[in-house]
């Protein structure tokens, strides 16, 4: 049975005439041509195919392309595609392949593999296969059929797998013998300069040098975010503000990274990725304390989206610590404010806050409670647990949350009229701190209790 391939899935993606070069890239891609195999792995957006069709164009070696789609998954389908594409660089090569793949008699991967493998030796010149989207791939067999391929790849073949997540090969195994070239989100984000060039140059915008920092720093370099930031930005006159507002939100971000990203998980991922979101920082036991689901182990699960590649962003080198990338979180938070009721929402901020208080983190304690709205709590973190609030980063969150909170509710507690008081001081804003000590002394309060929490 013979499979009608389609043509397109063999093309090189044809160079972009506006593209930003990226020459520490191409070096570094043409460094990594001494290993067996160079892996392009970051989320969606991060200009990983575009990358690899401008350094093809210009590199030196004949090039094989495929684009992989779920279709491949069935072991013969990615296998015909595989001789399909080593065909572009030789029309006699895989015709013993493509027999044993036609056969109605079984023949085992690896035989045919061995086969297609021997043939590819008898090519006299060095050239490149380029496997693209791998991500999409899932079947077992078909991650073997690569891994068999790899282990025997003879020297005039270098392989490029392009993909928004690790594959499932012995990636460990060839990172220790020196055989793996890797680039990660890291390596494709844009620097400044970079952004500077696409958005003036590419996009034909004329952004002054602060606005375009600030869309950087706001981006996090994300290709796609720039893009989509620099789209919504053409007809608004006032770039500044539009910048400053630019969220996960903005319905093109919001678009892409719903239908892109988000909508490509398991049910129970994007459960974790909402409930998760209300979090600056995330680890394992922190979002098992927020989940509540024995099933589901949040180390495991952050680990994962490190190996996705799903917009999460390590903070330390134990991998302990991570945080989402701000426009992922952005749109995380707005998700999970449609799919829980506000009281949902402060039922996660408790759980946050009873797990940072048990781990002595009472600043990070007091914000969950704050953020719940759960007054109790929050007053007796910050009159009772000894909280720092000298400090710069506890003095404004906590004079915010007081200034939000009603008269009636400052009443039944003076302490907090005298910590409003003395924050407003230390903070330089001096303009009705009598009239709080007055409502202090008023409800039960006074100079005595500001002098003791001055101490």
């Amino acid at each position: 049975m013979s499979t009608t391939i389609l043509a397109t899935k063999l093309y090189i993606p044809p160079a972009r005439l506006k593209v930003i070069l990226r020459p520490n890239l191409i070096e570094r891609l043409n460094e990594g041509l001494h290993c067996k195999l160079t892996l392009i792995s970051a989320p969606a957006g991060f200009g990983k195919t575009t990358l690899v069709s401008e350094w093809v164009a210009g590199c030196k070696r004949p090039v094989a392309w495929l684009s992989l789609d779920e279709g491949d998954n069935d072991p013969t389908c990615f296998l015909t595609y595989l001789v399909a594409a080593l065909q572009t660089i030789s029309a006699n090569i895989g015709a013993g392949a493509l027999a044993a793949l036609q056969s109605p008699q079984p023949t085992s991967t690896e035989s045919i593999l061995t086969t297609l493998l021997n043939e590819i030796t008898a090519i006299s010149h060095n050239f490149i296969l380029v496997l693209d989207d791998y991500h999409v791939i899932d079947a077992k067999p078909v991650n073997q059929a690569l891994t068999f391929l790899l282990e025997h790849l003879p020297p005039q073949l270098h392989l490029v797998i392009a993909s928004r997540e690790d594959p499932n090969l012995p990636l460990a195994r060839l990172r220790a013998r020196g055989q793996l070239t890797e680039l990660r989100a890291a390596d494709l984000r844009f620097t400044p300069s970079e952004a500077a060039e696409f958005l003036n140059q590419v996009m034909g915008l004329n952004l002054s040098a602060d606005d375009i920092a600030a869309l950087e720093t706001r981006t996090e370099g994300w290709i796609t975010g720039l893009q989509l930031a620099a789209l919504s930005m053409q007809g608004h006159k006032d770039a500044t503000n539009f910048i400053k507002s630019f969220t996960g939100s903005h319905h093109f971000v919001l678009d892409y990274l719903v239908e892109e990203v988000l909508q490509q998980q398991s049910e129970s991922v994007q459960t974790f990725l909402l409930h998760t979101s209300i979090l600056d920082r995330l680890c394992g036991p922190l979002c098992d304390a927020i989940l509540l689901d024995p099933a589901v182990s949040g180390q495991e699960t952050l680990e994962y989206l490190e190996r996705a590649n799903l917009f999460i962003v390590p903070l330390d080198n134990e991998r302990r610590w991570y945080r989402y990338h701000h426009l992922f979180g952005d749109l995380l938070r707005k998700r999970l404010g449609q799919s829980l009721t506000p009281k949902g929402i402060a039922e996660l901020h408790i759980h946050a806050s009873e797990w940072y208080e048990d781990h002595g983190l009472e600043i990070e304690a007091f914000q969950h409670a704050a953020a719940a709205n759960d007054v109790e709590r929050a007053a007796r973190l910050v009159e009772e647990k000894g909280m720092p609030l000298h400090y710069r980063d506890v003095e404004g969150p906590v004079l915010h949350w007081l200034a939000s909170l009603p008269k009636t509710v400052l009443d039944t507690r003076p302490s907090l009229w005298v910590r409003y008081a003395r924050l407003s001081m230390v903070t330089g804003q001096t303009t009705g701190v009598e009239e709080k000590l007055q409502a202090a002394e008023d409800t039960g309060g006074g100079k005595q209790e500001f002098e003791a929490v001055g101490r």
